[in-house]
């Protein structure tokens, strides 16, 4: 079955709504979303109801899991104050419903021979890289060996051999990373990302995105920060 894999889509809904076209064009019979719906993006309400009315199986990412119960962090940096501060605005826009279906997320889903988590399936904050050493991935995964094992959190695509199983993680649908050409800071390139699963195969996708609708969803939001969050999508 060809099955999208979505991720890391923080409340961008003009990047998800390219991909779900995408998808559709590309013939997916199937969408897992690996978690981080809503937070730190301009539209976290409409981004949790339109993953909730493709009736996809979601796992529950750690952003997923703050907005629930916020927590502010006293001792953060001025970049991660900010971060925090349109995360709160997010959870502030959600309504009990809202809750409800973040709720309704799963730690782990497990789907024949595909099995979907956010960090690792221990832990929705564990970071598991390509260089991530095979003895530490052996721990982060137990007993899982399933064809497929897929998840997010990085907003980095990759693709390795664990024994009999092949990791994935397809990027981020709302803020894929790359580096700046002058070195400085990660910026979001110009389009989103996402994988197809079938069975052993897998395909990764990019698609381009209107930048200015993204910004323009950002600054029409409300959200705080917005002027600095757009900054991330400037490329020259």
């Amino acid at each position: 079955m060809r099955t999208a894999l979505i991720a890391d889509i923080h409340g961008n809904l003009v990047s998800l709504q390219a991909v779900l076209d995408d998808a559709r064009r590309s013939g997916v019979e199937r969408i897992v979303c690996l978690g981080d719906v809503a937070a730190t993006g301009p539209q976290p309400v409409e981004t949790i109801e339109a993953v909730a009315a493709l009736g996809c199986d979601v796992v529950m990412g750690n952003a997923d899991e703050w907005l629930i119960d916020p927590e502010l962090d006293e001792d953060a940096d001025e970049e991660t104050c900010r971060i925090l501060e349109i995360d709160l605005w997010a959870s502030q826009q959600l309504g009990p419903q809202h809750l409800e279906l973040l709720t309704g997320y799963r730690p782990v889903v497990e789907l024949q021979d595909l099995v979907c988590f956010h960090g690792t399936p221990r832990s929705n904050t564990e970071t598991l890289l390509a260089t991530t050493p095979e003895a530490e991935v052996a721990r982060m995964l137990g007993a899982y060996t399933q064809t497929v094992l897929a998840g997010g959190h990085t907003h980095v695509a990759m693709l390795r051999r664990h024994g009999p199983s092949l990791l994935v993680n397809p990027g981020s649908v709302g803020m894929p990373f790359e580096a700046a050409a002058d070195g400085g800071a990660f910026r979001n390139p110009p389009w989103a990302e996402y994988a197809i699963v079938d069975g052993a195969q897998v395909e990764f996708r990019r698609v381009p995105v209107d930048v200015g609708a993204v910004t323009g969803a950002a600054f029409a939001s409300g959200m705080p920060h917005a002027g600095w969050w757009v900054r991330d999508w400037a490329w020259s």
